[in-house]
């Protein structure tokens, strides 16, 4: 059966029309079936649409629509299935993004191809040649921080895609530092902090490292005897254990999806006008402290009496050394 293409109405093809004149123009000749393709829209559609195209443009200095001011395409190529427009007429006056906004696209796209999930991507690679070329000046040259070199990531993904043991050592929170065998499974970011899931053979459990607390990150020539495949993995990065600490937070309402990751769902009520109380569960107190230092200012803790205590002197220590650097509060 053939592919159904879907119908336009007329706004859509207002749209379309005004979409295919820079299409044209940014690849050259191309054929109807191409043009319809991209689109997904009727080869028919397409050559209607087209056909229309030397009736349309904008008036000139005499506000009257004279041939010059009107889009042209070549008609013999057309009844042979090419569109080729010789003549644009709009697209010089098409706003283009400024460089601050074209600089600002092209940082958030360095940052999405910095992902594991794209990497080599040729439409990102092309989506940052047009945008470049395309602003109104050039954009200002702008670096991205992942907080990890890529060196570290590109091994830990080859190693991952082909099916190796790595190596490393891991420094924790508290401070300890050991040297892990691992099958590494999937490459994972949250804001700024990369995160690797992988089978820890000396634990025979899944696990998951934070890749700026990796040393001597070394690929292995042992093949992995576990792979993605084996496992289903949850889209949270942090599971919970028996032996994690459960801390009772207060937080604006509007905060609650910033800490998705590190609480359990339906265990919020409601306190004082505009805050909610709720529960994270963390593996010990030096997590919680850096849980409350990414969201300085939104987070209260509550409960228990211990981790009170904890996060008071660690603020308290913060403060001291501010003072004593000079620094006011």
């Amino acid at each position: 059966m053939a592919e159904r293409r879907r119908t336009l109405l007329g706004a859509d093809r207002t749209l379309f029309m005004l979409s295919v004149v820079p299409y044209l123009l940014d690849r050259g000749a191309v054929s109807v079936d191409e043009v319809a393709e991209h689109f997904d829209v009727t080869p028919e559609l397409v050559r209607r649409t087209i056909a229309l195209l030397p009736m349309t443009g904008i008036p000139g200095e005499s506000k009257a629509y004279l041939d010059n001011d009107l889009f042209e395409i070549d008609y013999d190529a057309l009844e042979e299935g090419t569109v080729i427009l010789t003549r644009n007429i709009v697209i010089d006056e098409a706003p283009r993004f400024s460089a601050r906004e074209a600089a600002a696209l092209i940082a958030g796209l360095k940052y999405l191809s910095a992902l594991p999930e794209n990497a080599d991507s040729d439409a990102i690679s092309v989506l940052l040649a047009k945008l470049a070329r395309g602003s109104s000046a050039t954009p200002a040259e702008m670096g991205v921080e992942t907080g990890v070199p890529d060196a570290t990531r590109a091994l830990l993904r080859s190693a991952a895609s082909a099916g190796t043991r790595v190596a490393f050592d891991y420094r924790t929170s508290r401070g300890d530092a050991e040297r892990r065998v691992v099958d590494p499974l999937r490459l994972e970011s949250i804001d700024r902090d990369w995160y690797l899931r992988a089978w820890d053979h000396a634990r025979e459990a899944l696990r998951t490292f934070r890749l700026d607390r990796m040393d001597a990150v070394e690929v292995l020539s042992e093949p992995a005897t576990r792979t993605i495949d084996d496992f289903s993995l949850s889209d949270d990065i942090f599971q919970g254990s028996p032996d994690d600490l459960e801390v009772v937070i207060e937080v604006p309402v509007d905060a609650l999806p910033l800490l998705a990751d590190f609480r359990p769902e339906g265990q919020e009520q409601g306190s004082a006008p505009g805050l909610v109380r709720t529960t994270l569960r963390v593996a010990h107190h030096h997590g919680l402290k850096r849980i409350v230092a990414g969201y300085a200012g939104i987070i209260t803790v509550v409960s228990p009496p211990e981790a009170r205590r904890v996060i008071a002197e660690w603020a308290a220590a913060g403060a001291e050394q501010y003072a004593a650097d000079g620094v006011e509060g």
